[in-house]
């Protein structure tokens, strides 16, 4: 069974946002929730300031915390043998211990049903007119292994696009970076592309204090000189 991991190059990424974008069009994220975010981080001082940007997003630990904390049974959160962090919209309660576990703040929670501005006034009338999906743009590979349009009052996160790899397809955010700084494959495969940039470049992953083994590694950070 292959070992699901990510890394990105940060000497590539150009913080288009485009892995964003391309993520909220292929599995349905709803506004104000982000499965593929950013860090924005400025050092130093005018006129010698330096800016990073840092690509996030669910990283699939394989200590994941989120599992840990989540009190149903069976768990909403859970682990794959592939090593994706799933969650099942189904047993999930609602009551936010994976997002308060999560020390990397990837995991989001749905205050109210989505799509709100889709469902009535000028988007409802809209949406009718394209067929009456709950969204004009809805992407209904999402809905083949986890619910197309998310309810409100759960959590949601980022699923490496499982029901892309399913199929043998990388994630979409992979696909859609036109700097080709995400790398996607089998960690456990000594001769995946993942596996040979770890072997080649000293890598480091987010927050490793926490100890929860992510599995999005992250090479060539920019050198930041104080």
């Amino acid at each position: 069974m292959a070992k699901c991991g990510m890394v990105i190059d940060q000497r590539r990424c150009t913080g288009c946002a485009a892995c964003s974008i391309a993520c909220k069009n292929e599995n349905n994220v709803p506004d104000g929730i982000y499965w593929s975010h950013y860090i924005m981080e400025t050092k130093g001082e005018f006129p010698n300031i330096i800016q990073n940007y840092i690509s996030t997003l669910c990283n699939h630990c394989e200590d994941a915390p989120c599992v840990t904390a989540c009190p149903v049974n069976p768990k909403a959160m859970y682990k794959q043998d592939n090593g994706i962090t799933m969650h099942d919209e189904e047993t999930c309660i609602g009551c936010r211990a994976c997002e308060t576990a999560c020390p990397y703040g990837v995991i989001y929670y749905n205050d109210e049903e989505p799509f709100g501005k889709w469902r009535s006034g000028d988007g409802a009338e809209l949406t009718e007119k394209v067929g009456g999906n709950v969204i004009p743009y809805y992407n209904p590979d999402r809905a083949a292994s986890y619910a197309g349009i998310r309810r409100g009052n759960k959590v949601e996160k980022c699923t490496f696009c499982d029901h892309r790899v399913a199929n043998g397809e990388e994630p979409y955010c992979v696909d859609a970076c036109p700097s080709n700084a995400r790398t996607f494959g089998d960690l456990d495969d000594s001769s995946s592309e993942v596996s040979k940039l770890l072997a080649n470049n000293d890598s480091l992953v987010l927050q490793p204090e926490e100890n929860t083994k992510p599995q999005v590694y992250y090479i060539n950070k920019f050198d930041v000189k104080e």
